[in-house]
């Protein structure tokens, strides 16, 4: 079994807890946080404008040149408007646990994003990991980082924090 890896950012961001939430839970605003670089197309029909719990997605996504990968994710878990959880079903990972959280705090909202993730291959998967994964899901987030801080405007003081593991 390959070693369980995890990734963690923290954003501030200037807004209510109740327009992050209404952002952040519909589905279609991914596309708009995720880099073009990628391809991500939705493949599958989405129903309402907010996830809920059992609801399934289907997506293509080119994170490689020549490499694609058809990738669904189910919401297991929703306490709105704090957090929600996506679990990949199918895709590129051999596990994906993805935890949104967000939280009131002076002046705006603390969004943490904690993602437990497991590479297909075992050994392989983890020699790959540092070079390839790594460094493809760091590109991902600072580019959702920039994008989300045009969307709600920039945070005075703490900076983006990004972990990855």
């Amino acid at each position: 079994m390959g070693k369980l890896h995890y990734l963690k950012s923290i954003q501030h961001l200037p807004a209510s807890i109740e327009t992050c939430w209404e952002y952040f839970s519909d589905p279609r605003n991914l596309l708009s946080i995720t880099p073009p670089s990628l391809n991500l197309v939705l493949t599958s029909q989405i129903f309402g404008h907010s996830v809920y719990p059992g609801q399934v997605m289907t997506y293509k996504v080119k994170p490689f040149p020549a490499i694609s990968f058809e990738w669904m994710t189910e919401i297991t878990h929703i306490e709105a408007p704090y957090r929600f959880v996506d679990e990949q079903r199918k895709g590129p990972y051999k596990l994906w646990h993805h935890q949104h959280h967000f939280k009131q705090i002076d002046g705006g909202v603390e969004m943490t994003d904690l993602v437990h993730y497991r590479l297909p291959l075992g050994f392989l998967g983890n020699i790959a990991h540092p070079f390839l994964v790594k460094s493809k899901l760091k590109e991902i987030f600072l580019y959702r980082y920039q994008k989300i801080e045009e969307r709600f405007g920039a945070w005075q003081g703490k900076e983006f924090h990004l972990e990855i593991k």
